[in-house]
């Protein structure tokens, strides 16, 4: 359970999640459109998802050499 906290808490994910709380609010503050909002948040998600997939499959593949 630490260790999957200590986790959420890298640069990444901190960055991430900033993102998406200020494009919430400018989302709701009608400072951009609902439309926008989703552009970028799929962007930002995609990346994040992406780069933590490439992160387990490299581990998985260091496992597999050893």
């Amino acid at each position: 359970m630490h260790n999957n906290l200590w986790n959420l808490l890298t640069v990444k994910s901190i960055v991430t999640l900033i993102l998406t709380v200020v494009f919430s609010l400018l989302s709701i503050y009608d400072r951009i459109s609902g439309e926008q909002f989703l552009h970028i948040f799929s962007v930002v998600i995609a990346f994040y998802f992406g780069t933590q997939y490439q992160k387990g499959e490299m581990e998985r593949q260091k496992g597999e050499e050893e």
